[in-house]
């Protein structure tokens, strides 16, 4: 999987000098240094990966090097005022790009124990939720109950169990009886149970015995998305066979993450997701796991290791299965920082340095040091003499 790390990959630095005799002050210039140099041409390019400096040789229509505080950087010939941001104080986080997946949380196998012909199978990408009918085996439903112990025997008047409390809380849930009439965290089949058992059974429309037959019901954890069918319609049916296989009704985003970056990500951080329309929507991590998984063979790739993402609005990924999306994955904080925007930030020979803004007519070159890249909001963390919040700084412009 691909990475782009918001710190900068590197710098290249420029030998600073003046413009050729004559030329305009307010022509746009990067840097200030000793003269001699050939004028530059610079722009700064901000990516996913980091801040980019590029240096192209030229003079006509060019950037110069300024070499004094009169003559503004960011302005454009013509006497044209230069752009200018703020120097700002705060907190500057730094972003790594991670390409993902988004599909849905859970994967369930559903097992049949019901004995016959499959006479009714759902397709793949149906729903199906509490207490409705998942598949029919000779014609007869299997109904869809919640609760993590699957069904393995039939249940009637007088057992107890964990089976029982969750038959017990769905029949509740479901509307079958009030809490009055029926515990919904009692283990206890009582006739509580057999009369709320009746009930379903009449809108299911087989017969009420007020028991619960094996085969007469799937237990799940949650509502489901059918995946794939393995029962053929028209096939036999045989207790203890898979009937089909599914997945939540919740979404997820998968990362499959390179092992070099696992301890950068970590469980309840906060992360953004890009969508295939490009839409952003917030996402928090739920799970980082604990071993590596081999690479596909043949496809080049090595072993990563599976991030699990929750979406803060589900609804946002509605209609999407198995989509591509990219995560924005917070690794770096710096708080309490002055920060400029990276468009203002030039390279020198000795480092970096940025123009300041002064009295009316008046820049100067303040060097700075520089920290944390904030590539989403286009800030870079700076440090230096002289150097407040408010102050106007020059823009390089393209």
């Amino acid at each position: 999987m691909k990475a782009s790390t918001a710190a900068a990959t590197g710098r290249r630095t420029v030998t600073p000098g003046t413009g050729e005799p004559g030329a305009d002050q307010g022509t746009l210039g990067v840097a200030a240094g000793a003269a001699g140099g050939r004028p530059y041409r610079r722009r700064w390019q901000v990516a996913a990966g980091g801040v980019v400096a590029v240096a192209v040789a030229g003079t006509a229509a060019g950037v110069l090097y300024s070499s004094g505080g009169s003559g503004p950087v960011g302005s454009r010939g013509g006497g044209a005022s230069p752009v200018l941001g703020t120097v700002t104080y705060g907190t500057l986080t730094s972003q790594t790009l991670l390409d993902a997946t988004l599909g849905y949380a859970g994967s369930y196998n559903v097992i049949n124990q019901a004995r016959g012909t499959y006479t009714a199978v759902p397709a793949a990408g149906r729903v199906v939720g509490q207490g409705q009918v998942l598949y029919r085996v000779d014609g007869a439903p299997v109904v869809l109950l919640y609760g993590r112990v699957p069904a393995y025997r039939s249940l009637s008047a007088g057992m107890t169990g964990a089976d029982v409390r969750q038959l017990n809380r769905d029949l509740v849930t479901l509307g079958y009886a009030t809490r009055a009439e029926l515990d919904p965290s009692s283990d206890f089949f009582s006739l509580g149970t057999a009369y709320a058992l009746e009930s379903l059974q009449a809108r299911l429309g087989v017969t009420q015995t007020g028991s619960l037959s094996l085969g007469q019901a799937v237990f799940l954890p949650s509502a489901v998305r059918v995946t794939a069918d393995t029962a053929v319609l028209g096939g036999p049916a045989a207790p203890g066979s898979l009937a089909l296989t599914a997945t939540s009704t919740t979404p997820q985003v998968t990362i499959a993450l390179d092992p070099a970056l696992e301890s950068q990500v970590k469980p309840r951080n906060t992360v953004t997701v890009i969508l295939p329309n490009q839409h952003t929507t917030p996402g928090v991590v739920t799970m980082v796991g604990k071993v590596a998984s081999p690479g596909s063979t043949g496809s080049g790739s090595g072993p990563t290791v599976t991030v699990d993402v929750a979406l803060t609005h589900p609804k946002a990924a509605r209609g999407l299965d198995q989509a591509p999306v990219r995560v924005s994955i917070t690794t770096g904080e710096a708080k309490n920082v002055l920060a400029v925007p990276v468009t203002a930030l030039l390279a020198t020979t000795s480092g970096y340095q940025v123009q300041v803004a002064g009295p009316v007519g008046h820049y100067r070159f303040a060097p700075v040091r520089v920290g944390l890249f904030d590539n989403a909001a286009g800030l870079v963390q700076v440090s230096g003499p002289g150097l407040q919040a408010g102050q106007k700084v020059v823009e390089a412009q393209s």
